[in-house]
This record gives C-alpha cells, structure tokens and sequence, in this order.
C-alpha cells in the first residue's frame, strides 16, 4: 500500500466538498477520478499532495492519512521555475541530479571494489544500483530525448532562456519535468488539456507503461478508457470506487442506480401493502393481531435507501433545421488557408447531413479553415462554395468570452424579440438555465455557460449547415455528453473542430487532418482513423526491421531483406484442434445457460426481495455470465467460418 485514506472530510470555505473519504492507492494503479465542475476534484489532489489538510472532526475517530515511507508524490502545481534566465535543457536537466549524484557513487564504489574487493561493499552497491534502475539512471537520457520531442521543442530549444517561452510553453516544461521526475505517484490535472492528438496517444502509452502509480483528475474520456483501472467518483459529496476504466464505470453506475431503484420500489410496494392490511384490520378485534405483525414487520426491515439521482442533465431543443438544403452543402478545391502565409490546402465536399470531425495538431489551420469557410478570413488561394439553400451557423471560442453587464434572460431575448418570455425561458430551459439562473449575470457566467448561451442563440436560428470550433472546451462530462447528444440527433449537416477524441468517435462519420504535411481527408470515422494509423505504423515498424536485418552481400551486389521463415502447417491437425474447440464452447454455454436460469430464480424469489446487497451480487454473476457467453458466441462464429471456408 503506497497510501491510504479514511474518514476524512474536505471543505473548501464553509462548505463541505467531500465526506467521509475512503481511498487508497497500491502499487502501478492507474486511477481517474470524475465529477461535476466544482464538486471537488482538484481540492482533493491539494489534499493528496500535502497542500491542505483534511477538517478536524468531533469525537474520538480522526481522519486518518497515510503514505509508505520515503514515498515522493508529483504534480504540475509543485514544478515551479526559480530562475527566468536558465536555458531550457539546464532547467530540465535539474530533475536529474539525485540520479547524477546517485551515478557518481556507484562510479566511485566500483572503483573500490576493483581496488579491492569487499563482500560487504559489494552488497550495497547491488543495493544502490537496484535503486538506481528504478530511478531510470540507465535510460535517464533517452527519456529526455522523447520527452522533450514529444512535446513539440527541437535541439535549438534547448539553449534558449526560460523567459522566452509562452505561457503555454512553460505549462509544457514544467509537465515534461513532472514525466521525468518519476514520482512514486504521478498526480496529473487534465493533463490532456492543450496536447494535439498525437501527443495524447502518446501520453497514454507512457502513463499505462509508467512503473508506478497514477492519479489523473480529466474531462477527456477516451484517455481514461485507455488508461484507467479504477475510477473515483465526487458526486452528493461523496467519493464511490468502481473498478475499471470509464466506460465500466457508467455501465456499472447505471446498473447499481437501476438495482437500488428496483430494490428500493419493490420494498416500499411492500410496505404499502403490510400498511394497507394493518390500516385495515387493527381496529378488529380478531384481526389486531396479524395487524400488529404486519407494522412489526415493516419496522424490523432493513430499509433500502432511495437512489440519489444522477447528476446528469441533458441538452434539449429542436434539432431539426428550418429549411434543408440541397444535397450539395459545400465544395472546397485546393483552398489555401492562413494569415501571413498558407498554412495547409485543403480539398473536400460535403453532403447533406454528413457530420465532419476536424482534428490535428496545434497551430497547423483547423481554426483558420472554418474562420475561411465563414468568411472571417479571406482565402489566400483556390476556391470554396455553398450549394443550394446552405444556412450557417457558426460558434468559436471568442463567444465563449463574452462579456455584457445582462442577465441571461435578456441578452437572449435582444436578439430574439418576437419570443414570449415563456418561449425564451423554455429555449433557454433547453441548455441547462434552470430557476434563478436566467437572471444570471453574462459577465459572471463559467466558460462552460457561455458556451450554452452562444449555443442557445445559434441553434435557434435553426442552421441547416452548423460549423463549431472546440465547443467542449471549458465543459465538464455532463455537459459533453449532453452536447454529443444533441449534435447526434442534429439533422441537418455538421462540421466541427475539436481536440476531443471521444466526441469525434461518437459524432464524426468523417475527417479532416491536419498534419504538419497539411490537410487530408479521409471518408470514414475516427475508429477507422486509429485502425488506419496503426495498420501504417506496423508496416513502418516491419520496414524498418527487414532493412535492419537484411543479409549481408559482396560489394557490389544488392541486398535483399531477409525473408522470414514460414512454419509448417498441418491442416488435418488445425481442422480437428478448432472441431474439438467448437465442441467445447457448447458445453460451455450450455453450462452457462444453466448457471443463469438457477440464479435468475434466485433473483425472482420474493425472499429476497429487500435484500439489495443479494439482488445486486445476483444480478453481477448474471451480468458476468452474459458477457462470457457473448465471447463464447463470438469465437463459436468465428471457428465455424473458418471451418467452412477449409
């Protein structure tokens, strides 16, 4: 156990954040921790990482923190610059020196040895050396070469001074030194945030391969899903463990909410009915006593508490356009796009009702191509236009910076001043401002807001062409999923660009990316992106190995890669392992089938009616069993199509 924490509260003011904690972290464990804008999240990493403490309580049980010794915690918040004026390759270099100096003593202890053996010195140097492997000494430098390319700097970089940098430079340094640190825990706050796509899969490989533990607060659900093996949810000021990645963790959160509501209807249908009988007959002498039995029975049960509903909310407006427009939405051919000078051509059409992902790296002109489109910037080469009856909409980051002194209510009803106040207030009902929140003021508003707000006021004028640049930027889950939502029921036809990967995988049925090459377009969806990219990146791989393992020849004579040695077959043998295999997952599934049906009437059984905990385990070794049996199935499928093609 690297640390543990129990019965703790944390309060940010005078309010109370999260109750009661109960979290631990063991060995390489990656975990995710989720929740509301505001629940807690990055409160509870300070906590962690020593910055605050947790509240003093009542009574005699303290809150209890505990961490192994000698253990180092890092995050982004503690890698700070002392010195503007030091080159970047020194500042970097600065996480290095317990290692340089850690060398340098097993430098000077191998010379003793050599000078004159010791068993004892031996010993510790085995023991220093051990140390020093874990601490990365053997590979120290190649880590620094791929992290530092990694994150977009070159060799020249390496000489420059600090203060030189952008503040979004300097956010890079100070993570690409937190990576290279090694920390026992590695504690990461929306470390995607600001990375191109490319860097993202990066970092999820390094964070999965990382020999040690991982704590990440994020908003970015495909990087949990990759990287994740436990989640901790805040929600009502609580903290909940499930185990898995992001996508387990709404399963089962959806599967206990649905478990404790069943449970929970079932026992109060059940009480009204005990209730019911001893309203009826406790006045009746021959009958007060079964009456009184049933009022004892309905106090000695262990209630089920009613499910706290999910905190989640969704998006709601018309989703269909005006007008359609004709087939044709927009051609563009050879267009150049930039500022000073071309930064990418780009050549696409677009049909009606195609939802288009724009996606790559920083800075290379996915912005530019759609302030292009919409006329913002002038084109430097080429041409574009719209087909028949194509109406734009069109939101970028600068609405999510708005600022006037009205309320909500107000700013939307100026633009639309036909609409009754009911009709306003349903519309902006629709995008989560609920109650008070209309009376809001648009200066005080969260970037998340804003975004709703601009979103309320282009969706009203029913775009048959909508055009968005990073609309989930400044928005929690919720609110992603409530937008992904609502852009999949959209009708009319889409084109967006995010750095979002989990919205392009669920909107985009294709691309455009950007690529320090230029522009592509590519006719399918993002998984068959990432299929695409790996099938090319296995090719290159197998490239470069038949060049490094071609034969060698005379002077003069070509040489040719080595061809790989092909292991012999035996067909007979093959057809008779997968007829045996084929046999095999019957019996299984047969077995299956008849473990569910006996805990299927388990689950049926009025005895265990309230017994929540029972009915929820119940219902997991079902769950379990149907997914065994969906890979059974589909390696039963597979096994027979390939005996009948033999």
């Amino acid at each position: 156990m690297l640390l543990q924490v129990s019965n703790a509260d944390i309060s940010y003011g005078d309010r109370t954040l999260i109750k009661d904690i109960s979290f631990r972290v063991k060995n390489t464990e990656k975990i995710a921790i989720v929740g509301r804008n505001g629940c807690g999240k990055t409160t509870f990493l300070k906590f962690l990482s020593g910055e605050i403490s947790a509240d003093k309580r009542d009574g005699n049980i303290q809150p209890a923190y505990v961490k192994a010794p000698g253990l180092t915690i890092g995050w982004l918040s503690q890698m700070t610059f002392t010195d503007d004026s030091a080159v970047l390759g020194d500042e970097i270099r600065k996480v290095f020196l317990p290692v340089l100096e850690m060398k340098k003593k097993l430098d000077d202890m191998l010379q003793r040895l050599d000078a004159a053996p010791d068993e004892k010195l031996a010993g510790e140097y085995a023991i220093l050396e051990e140390r020093f492997n874990y601490m990365g000494g053997y590979r120290y430098e190649k880590d620094y070469e791929t992290v530092f390319e990694r994150f977009g700097f070159t060799k020249d970089d390496e000489g420059r001074p600090l203060s030189e940098f952008s503040g979004g430079q300097r956010t890079k340094i100070a993570f690409i030194k937190l990576l290279l640190s090694r920390p026992d825990i590695l504690i990461l706050d929306e470390p995607t945030n600001h990375l191109d796509i490319s860097t993202i899969s990066w970092l999820e490989g390094y964070i999965k391969e990382y020999p040690r533990a991982v704590i990440v607060v994020s908003h970015d659900r495909l990087f949990m899903d990759r990287v994740a093996d436990e989640i901790y949810e805040i929600e009502h000021a609580r903290m909940t463990r499930y185990v898995g990645n992001y996508s387990d963790f709404v399963r089962v959160k959806k599967e206990r909410y649905e478990q404790q509501k069943k449970a929970y209807e079932a026992q109060q249908k059940e009480i009204e009915r005990l209730q019911a009988v001893a309203d009826r007959f406790i006045h009746k002498a021959t009958k007060a006593s079964m009456a009184k039995n049933k009022l004892k029975q309905i106090e000695h049960m262990e209630k089920i508490e009613a499910p706290e509903e999910y905190e989640l909310k969704a998006f709601h407006t018309l989703t269909k356009p005006a007008r359609e427009s004709g087939n044709d939405v927009l051609s563009v051919d050879n267009l150049g796009i930039g500022y000073d000078d071309i930064l990418a051509r780009v050549s696409f059409s677009v049909k009606k009702g195609q939802k288009l992902g724009v996606i790559g790296g920083n800075g290379l002109g996915k912005s530019t191509l759609l302030k292009t489109l919409t006329g913002k910037l002038a084109k430097k080469s080429g041409k574009f236009s719209y087909g028949h009856g194509v109406e734009p909409g069109y939101f970028d980051q600068q609405m999510a910076q708005y600022v006037s002194d009205k309320s909500v209510l107000d700013d939307f009803w100026d633009m639309y001043p036909t609409l009754t106040e009911t009709e306003v207030r349903n519309i902006l009902g629709g995008f989560l401002f609920t109650g008070d929140d209309v009376f809001k003021e648009v200066s005080l508003l969260s970037g998340g807001e804003k975004v709703r707000l601009a979103l309320a006021k282009i969706f009203e004028t029913r775009p048959n062409l909508l055009m968005l640049d990073e609309p989930t930027n400044h928005m929690d889950i919720v609110g992603k999923e409530a937008l992904e939502d609502m852009l999949k029921a959209y009708e009319g036809t889409l084109i967006f660009v995010t750095h979002d990967r989990y919205l392009v995988r669920e909107v985009a049925d294709s691309l455009i990316i950007f690529e320090g090459n230029g522009a592509e377009y590519f006719p399918f969806d993002y998984e068959e992106y990432e299929r695409e990219r790996g099938r090319e990146k296995t090719e290159k791989a197998e490239n470069v190995w038949n060049i490094g393992h071609a034969e060698k020849t005379e002077p003069g004579a070509d040489a040719q890669p080595a061809e790989p040695k092909k292991k012999s077959a035996n067909p007979g043998k093959e057809r008779s392992r997968m007829e045996r295999r084929v046999a095999r997952l019957e019996v299984l599934l047969e077995e299956n089938d008849a473990k569910k049906a006996a805990l299927e009437e388990e689950l049926n059984d009025p005895a265990n009616a309230s017994d929540y905990k029972k009915l929820e385990e119940l219902q997991s070794q079902i769950d379990a069993l149907t997914a065994q049996d969906d890979e059974y199935m589909a390696e039963w499928e597979q096994l027979n199509e390939k005996l009948g093609e033999m």
